[in-house]
């Protein structure tokens, strides 16, 4: 093995003296990604895209569990089937990718790589809806949406990524709102109980709300640099897209209404979030639930008699209760370590000749590098509490860093001084008026995160303008 492949296992950019650097450290060596011939488009390798399943299999438990069905719509749009809800489609215009041919034939109408789908979705709503009977239609999709970013960076923004978008109609304009709420606080569980994100709950600004959405809520999180990511969100359409797309049906008492439509998302922004979330300088640290890896066996001296014997006996034990490896490479164990260590494996086993004589064996976890001997007897039983553990630890860990980094404002000289120096989540008061939002924009570069469902009233006046103030925000510089 030489130094030079050593050091490419083991060098990583501190976060602290460039935390984008950092993070593209850690996407590229942890393999992760792998970066296309295409601007801004990304290869999702392996062990990237295990994380992904992961992510999607047990959301989509949980969006079954609750009555949804998985549809797949066409990855192309027609201009015409676009141009039927304006406000939606100036909202997207601008990120929208056009097929102009089709071989060598110019097409007599353009089509737009789906950005996302709710005009595919409310066209064949409004073919297969006719009567309350039909209600409510609860669908989901995982596919890739295309939009043209200026400014790409794997798994936060990119000009093609992968994500489920849920599309629901129903009857009444409450039934619609259980579900936008439902929805997001499904997201919010699932980001704290298996990613280990802690997150904020809110209603979106007029200004930030989705384009074409009578409501959208959203679910925000902080990462190391004390920037927020938006991890999730959920809109409520109310009859808009209905009556764009004559969506009805025939209710029970003979007359005709419109439909009220749901739709929500999450992407492999979720990856990036976990990477910023988690990881530190020694690469990527992933919660037990998200890891493809849970547990590695390392074993020391594998040549002498009995060790891989020992070794894949253990694998045979903890294959039953989680995801483990046995790493019988000719690697030694010091580049073993470092190589794990990056990918993230939450646990690793250690296990030599001298540890099976004992009868034990050392585990060692990523994120603490905390090291616990225990007794092989008790093997299954140890890892499963210590991964419970770490999953446990790791959220508590993410709250108390946002925590740590929330800070109250009440006047701009406040608002401005805690960006300099604790960058993070700012709790202020706003009068609701869209100038306040665009000026505090324009000055700290901060926006408008969300109004958190649990408010508090830290003044009585606007931190921009002065004014009255009923609202409280959560403003913080995003990705």
């Amino acid at each position: 093995m030489s130094n030079e492949k050593e050091k490419m296992v083991t060098a990583i950019t501190s976060m602290e003296d460039d935390f984008a650097k950092w993070y593209t450290d850690i996407v590229k060596k942890a393999d992760l990604i792998d970066y296309s011939s295409v601007r801004g488009c990304m290869i999702l390798r392996p062990y990237g895209y295990a994380i992904w399943e992961l992510i999607q299999q047990q959301l989509d438990a949980r969006f079954k569990a609750s009555g949804h069905e998985n549809v797949y719509m066409p990855m192309f749009i027609p201009e015409s089937l676009l141009q039927k809800e304006k406000e939606h489609v100036e909202g997207f215009a601008p990120e929208v990718a056009w097929v102009t041919h089709g071989g060598e034939e110019k097409l007599t109408e353009r089509l737009c790589v789906r950005p996302t789908s709710e005009t595919l979705f409310c066209e064949h709503y409004a073919n297969i809806i006719h009567s309350y009977r039909d209600l409510p239609k609860l669908y989901n999709q995982w596919c890739s949406v295309v939009r043209w970013e200026k400014t790409t960076r794997p798994f936060l923004r990119s000009l093609e990524f992968l994500w489920q978008e849920g599309h629901t109609v129903h009857a009444t304009a409450k039934e619609a709102e259980e579900e936008t709420i439902s929805q997001l606080n499904e997201y919010a569980d699932f980001c704290e109980k298996v990613l280990a994100m802690p997150v904020i709950k809110g209603q979106k600004t007029e200004k930030e709300k989705f384009a074409g959405a009578k409501q959208t809520y959203t679910i925000e999180s902080l990462m190391h640099d004390g920037k927020a990511l938006q991890s999730g969100t959920s809109h409520n359409f109310g009859d808009s897209f209905a009556k764009a797309f004559g969506i009805q049906y025939t209710d029970k008492d003979n007359t005709l209404k419109y439909v009220h439509e749901t739709s929500w998302g999450v992407s492999t922004r979720l990856i990036g979030g976990l990477i910023m979330v988690h990881s530190d300088n020694n690469g990527l640290v992933l919660p037990p639930k998200v890891a493809p890896i849970q547990a590695i066996i390392i074993p020391i001296m594998p040549k002498k008699e009995g060790v891989l014997e020992k070794a894949e006996e253990i694998k045979a034990i903890l294959s039953k209760i989680c995801r483990v490896r046995l790493d019988n490479t000719d690697k030694s164990p010091g580049w073993k370590y470092s190589e794990y260590e990056m990918k993230g494996v939450p646990l690793r086993i250690e296990l030599g000749p001298r540890d099976i004589e004992k009868g034990q064996a050392i585990l060692v976890r990523r994120d603490t590098r905390e090291k616990t001997i225990i007794n092989l007897s008790e093997i299954g039983e140890e890892v499963l509490k210590l991964l419970e553990k770490i999953q446990t630890e790791l959220l508590e860990k993410a709250r108390k860093h946002r925590d740590t980094k929330t800070s109250t404002a009440k006047s701009m000289e406040e608002f401005k001084e805690i960006l300099k120096t604790n960058q993070g989540f700012i709790k202020a008061m706003w009068c609701e008026n869209e100038e306040c939002e665009n000026t505090i924009k324009e000055e700290t570069g901060a926006t408008a995160r969300c109004m958190p469902f649990e408010q508090e009233n830290i003044s009585d006046v606007c931190v921009c303008c002065g004014k009255p103030a009923k609202k409280m925000i959560i403003w913080g510089k995003a990705y």
